[in-house]
């Protein structure tokens, strides 16, 4: 039976924060005045603020866990759940306000851009430096040397200091040392996403590599179809608190169900005129042009978007893109692909609809989430307005000469013919 390689009971973290409350317009004359009570009441009073509102906010409360050696844990949650300052605790950089953690075995983490690094010492001095730091020895250090270079593939650049180095490298280099100086326990922030998608494949694969050896590993991450496939138990934090804990599959696919438990056909959005361009509805449409969440496998699929414009966006376009329950994406198509330009390329102000036709036999049969996002690759701001997983629907092939469903994310019918001799 596996021992506990990390036990959490009652964890909580605190953290004491200031408003600032509006003041009138104050004269220097005024600060000069104040300035001697001020100073008195915090010789009086050595916890004086001078904010008027203090506030304790609790970034964690209550966390109970326990985690296996050989556990591959998924933590997931919105921005703001306490995952970080989960993470932070765990690795020994903060100190929980209550309750206890007790790890046993060595822990490497990345966290963010240039956790553990000493920015004046060249990499080749970071990897000693971290490799001492975990307890290694020099000789063990050398021995993996040469392994860590070839995967961070930072060699032109071993004997420069790190901190001339771009965010790509600094995450490359980080992770490799990290993953191979063989902590009992590696802890990974979303920190991974500076990478590539050659490079995160890479990581991906050295998780599971050290997943398979017993090692045990901690991810965080927004990309639920990663958590899927990396994480065999997954934990949701939810406002500081532990709201799921269990089989990735289930507490993934609650997670993605969360706040949106009524998905529909079709969803209207309220005005926000802040916004140069919106979604005003989406819908989803049968063959006969009416609002429905079944569909057939040997249908079309009509996805229709009204979109309200209140200022030309120059190089708008959208996208949608379909989900699983489980998170794993599916389908993305965006506006680009129609058949001449881009639809949406600097639409005038005023309203306008426009359809997107997912294709007969496209899907396989099951069940789908849709989200759709205007965004400019010519704006400051890429992001124009998101809808967030707001429509579902469900796929059934219905096709009676083949007796069974058909399993996969795809249904495409491919083409059969006998060859004659």
């Amino acid at each position: 039976m596996s021992k506990n390689v990390i036990t959490a009971e009652g964890l909580g973290k605190s953290y004491i924060i200031g408003h600032q409350q509006k003041e009138s317009y104050t004269t220097l004359r005024d600060v000069l005045t104040n300035l001697p009570k001020q100073l008195w009441s915090r010789l009086r009073n050595p916890h004086y603020h001078t904010h008027e509102n203090i506030e304790e906010f609790w970034a964690l409360k209550d966390v109970d866990f326990e985690i296996k050696q050989g556990d591959r844990i998924g933590i997931i949650g919105r921005n703001g759940a306490g995952k970080s300052t989960l993470l932070k605790i765990l690795s020994r950089i903060t100190e929980p306000t209550t309750g206890k953690v007790k790890i046993a075995g060595r822990v490497a983490s990345l966290l963010e851009v240039g956790t553990g690094f000493h920015p004046e010492l060249t990499g080749r001095e970071n990897i000693f430096l971290n490799g001492a730091i975990l307890g290694m020895s020099r000789s063990d250090i050398k021995k993996k040397f040469d392994e860590i270079i070839a995967f961070a593939e930072v060699e032109k650049f071993l004997d420069t200091p790190v901190k001339r180095y771009s965010s790509g490298m600094y995450v490359r280099l980080a992770f490799a040392v990290a993953a191979h100086l063989e902590p009992e326990i590696l802890i990974v922030d979303e920190v991974l996403a500076v990478g590539d998608a050659q490079f995160q494949k890479k990581c991906l694969g050295k998780m599971e590599e050290a997943g398979s050896e017993g090692r045990t590993i901690l991810f965080v991450s927004h990309n639920m179809g990663v958590i899927s496939q990396l994480c065999s138990t997954c934990i949701w934090l939810d406002q500081g608190k532990i709201k799921d804990n269990g089989q990735t599959a289930s507490v993934v696919n609650a997670y993605m169900l969360n706040g949106v438990t009524e998905l529909t056909g079709e969803i209207t959005f309220q005005d926000d005129c802040e916004k140069a361009a919106q979604l005003k509805k989406i819908s989803l449409l049968d063959p006969k042009g009416d609002v429905a969440q079944k569909f057939d496998c040997d249908h079309p699929i009509t996805v229709k978007l009204d979109i309200q414009v209140r200022k030309q966006v120059r190089g708008l376009y959208a996208y949608l893109l379909l989900c699983k329950p489980d998170g794993t994406r599916v389908l993305v198509s965006d506006s680009f692909d129609a058949e001449t330009t881009n639809p949406l390329d600097d639409l005038p102000i005023g309203m306008h609809t426009f359809i997107a036709a997912i294709q007969p036999r496209t899907l396989g049969h099951g069940d789908y989430m849709l989200q759709v996002n205007l965004a400019s690759h010519m704006a400051d701001n890429f992001f124009v307005d998101v809808s967030g997983l707001v429509c579902s629907f469900s796929l059934d092939d219905f096709t009676t000469k083949r007796g069974n469903q058909r399993e996969g994310y795809f249904s495409t019918l491919l083409s059969w013919r006998k060859l004659e001799k």
